[in-house]
């Protein structure tokens, strides 16, 4: 049996930019991308910490060590730059793999620098 499983995340990134008039999809920084297991053209999940939109797009990579994180087309309806969010994707696993399986998160500051990585989450540790 295959489950669809958190696979990694951006935790509250910071919006850089909002193009309306681009084709489509969220610009990521390449570090972040390698980071947390992301790779190009991947579905992903945006959750809006300032709004509590959600949206689904698909990832281009953006300049290594940027910063970046622009929401492209429709998408930039939903977001300001300067709006902190989360950036989840997600994978099918085989239940027999579970075990073994590690989530990728990320933490960025304010500048979308990387301050740490985990492969858990811990309910009871804030992260702001």
């Amino acid at each position: 049996m295959m489950i669809n499983m958190f696979k990694g995340k951006i935790h509250r990134a910071t919006v850089t930019e909002a193009d309306l008039n681009y084709v489509g999809s969220i610009t990521i920084d390449e570090n972040l991308m390698y980071a947390s297991g992301i790779v190009e053209n991947e579905k992903v999940q945006i959750v809006n910490l300032n709004n509590g939109k959600r949206l689904e797009t698909y990832v281009i990579k953006g300049k290594r060590k940027s910063g970046d994180i622009c929401l492209n087309g429709a998408a930039a309806r939903l977001v300001q730059p300067g709006d902190k969010v989360i950036i989840i994707s997600y994978c099918w696993i085989n239940k027999n793999d579970l075990d073994t399986f590690k989530p990728k998160v990320v933490f960025v500051d304010d500048k979308n620098n990387i301050i740490d990585t985990t492969d858990k989450e811990n309910p009871q540790e804030k992260r702001v």
